[in-house]
């Protein structure tokens, strides 16, 4: 334990053993584990971690917290990019891994309910033998709460949207350690303020999120993948552009620039061309899908496409979305024993070409890798700088790199980041990004954590 732990927080760790036992550490490796993410920010261990088990106990420890001014600091998998879960003024970590269990599923009315330590593969594998499925995919296998508090998003967003259009209702447990539940299943409503939108993308600074209520989908009939490689990168952006001004209804469109190609085939043992590359996928019906393909393969040849490898084989595709979702994986393998700074931004679709290409000669004169892919169906895209974080001249060219990136997005009506959230590494952006709305989400904050003990010093940037 720091030497640093003041006496209110010594009394919140004992209070806290009494009622959990041997499920609060203060071991210093429980601690260092949960005082960092996936990012490259610095580890900033909390000075306890709480493994609660159901939404009741969350919110005794969240009462014993808020009695003695405790910062509070939620904890799924441990799987985000912009340092969401450094406890950067102590406190205690409150993780719900173990709240893992699927608690119901409506078949009928397309709709589950989970704690948020289920994952989602997790969900998709207990929903198989319903004929449903969970559409939200980000790249890791990310816990369902985690996802709910950074309004994640994936391969899949482009037809499914991402968590705000999916996520239906919430238990909370608020600072005070009250617990609310913020809807009703209903699949629509005209009743009062959507607190269950304000709960979704809030980062666990208004509160730990303990039951989530998803939307869910029929598994299609027919599911075809495939992939194509582009001479430039600019006819593989136009080919995207297109499919989605024509209304295709595309289940997944990924584009992976060449860098990032030659990355994926190192790691995944593929052989495809080392080219601009779109991954596609589409859902539906046999005769919808072969319509689509058809559209999809008409407008990539007026782009420089060239040839299309499909697969409507389960082995196969999944083959090659999960080399998609290993992208991080693979960047860091282009420089063992370095990092990676993920970064990512989202432009109107009509902007994206031209935020791509201004990006790219920012990456030409780089002297670290950066490689590129994205969600490019509704304007997202990803850099992955490959860099030593000890290094003072890697860290500041990434610095200066992700600064012109991010500040293109919002001159082009774009946002810092599409799907990664705020954190730390996005907190300085979102003045220019929100401007006086920054002062209604700080009066939010304050109505409803007025001792600022849910995550601080995250999302919202101090005060000059």
């Amino acid at each position: 334990m720091s030497l640093a732990t003041d006496t209110a927080t010594l009394g919140v760790i004992d209070e806290l053993r009494a009622l959990l036992g041997d499920r609060l550490s203060t071991a210093e490796a429980v601690r260092e584990a949960h005082g960092h993410d996936e990012s490259w920010h610095l580890t900033e261990a909390p000075d306890g971690v709480a493994f609660a088990q159901s939404t009741e106990e969350v919110a005794a420890i969240v009462r014993i917290c808020h009695a003695a001014g405790t910062p509070v600091i939620p904890y799924g998998a441990g799987t985000s990019v912009e340092g969401h879960i450094q406890a950067v003024r102590g406190g205690i970590c409150v993780d719900v891994g173990g709240m893992n269990e699927v608690l119901e599923v409506h078949a009928e009315d397309l709709d589950c309910t989970v704690q948020p330590g289920v994952r989602r593969k997790q969900l998709n594998d207990y929903l198989r033998d319903t004929g449903l499925f969970f559409p939200v995919d980000p790249g890791a296998d990310a816990s369902i709460g985690g996802m709910t508090g950074t309004r994640a998003s994936g391969t899949n967003a482009v037809r499914y949207g991402t968590m705000r259009e999916n996520v239906m209702a919430l238990t909370v447990v608020l600072p005070n350690g009250e617990i609310i539940r913020t809807a009703r299943r209903a699949r629509k409503s005209s009743a009062g303020y959507d607190l269950t939108r304000l709960f979704v993308g809030s980062e666990g600074t208004l509160g730990i999120i303990t039951e989530i209520t998803l939307r869910l989908y029929g598994i299609p009939e027919n599911i075809s993948s495939a992939v194509v490689p582009f001479d430039t990168l600019e006819g593989a952006i136009d080919t995207t552009i297109c499919t989605i001004q024509s209304g295709i209804p595309i289940a997944r469109i990924e584009l992976l620039d060449d860098v990032q190609m030659d990355a994926v085939n190192k790691f995944s043992n593929l052989e495809y061309p080392v080219k601009p590359t779109l991954f596609l996928e589409f859902h539906g019906t046999d005769a919808g899908v072969a319509e689509q393909i058809a559209m999809v393969q008409a407008l990539g040849a007026d782009f420089g496409a060239g040839e299309f490898q499909w697969s409507d084989q389960l082995e196969d595709r999944n083959r090659l979305w999960q080399a998609r979702h290993d992208v991080a994986y693979a960047c860091k393998a282009l420089r063992p024993g370095c990092e990676i700074w993920a970064t990512d931004v989202c432009v109107p679709l009509s902007r994206l070409a031209e935020c791509i290409a201004e990006t790219r000669k920012d990456l030409a004169g780089a002297t670290i890798p950066a490689p590129l892919c994205g969600h490019v169906g509704d304007g997202n895209f990803h850099l992955a700088f490959v860099l030593d974080p000890n290094s003072r001249e890697e860290m500041a060219e990434a610095e200066d790199i992700n600064e012109r990136l991010v500040n293109r997005a919002l001159a082009m009506d774009g946002t810092c980041t599409g799907e990664h959230g705020v954190g730390l590494g996005k907190q300085k952006y979102m003045r220019a990004e929100h401007g006086d709305a920054i002062e209604v989400m700080r009066a939010l904050k304050a109505a409803i954590d007025p001792d600022n003990i849910m995550n601080p010093g995250k999302m919202l940037p101090p005060r000059n």
